[in-house]
């Protein structure tokens, strides 16, 4: 690739962001009352997409091998245990995070 390729790649990629950002202000500006349909999924898609990302995530986690699930229970424990406490989500899928990069890389390595 040349460095104009990656330039144009790069504009096409900032303009779609845009586009995509601005497009729900666009629809919907004007004073017009949101629609029902939407509304509703703006209330049920986040815990959608949490629930497919769990899924996601413990696709492939092999309970019949070592080391049997461990690490993503601990770390999915470490999750669930510090959102009940704290509610700050950002907060407890970084620790999440750093406990399973932790357990994976010096514990069951």
């Amino acid at each position: 690739m040349n460095e104009m390729h990656s330039v144009i790649l790069i504009a096409v990629m900032a303009i779609v962001t845009l586009l995509l950002r601005a497009l729900p202000f666009i629809v919907f500006g004007g004073g017009r009352p949101t629609p029902a349909c939407i509304t509703y999924l703006s209330s049920v898609l986040p815990y959608a997409i949490m629930g497919m990302l769990v899924v996601y995530c413990l696709k492939d986690v092999r309970i019949t091998t070592a080391p049997h699930g461990l690490p993503e229970l601990i770390a999915g424990g470490t999750v669930v245990g510090l959102h009940i406490w704290k509610k700050n989500t950002l907060l407890s899928i970084v620790t999440g995070t750093v406990v399973y990069m932790l357990l994976v890389q010096l514990i069951f390595a």
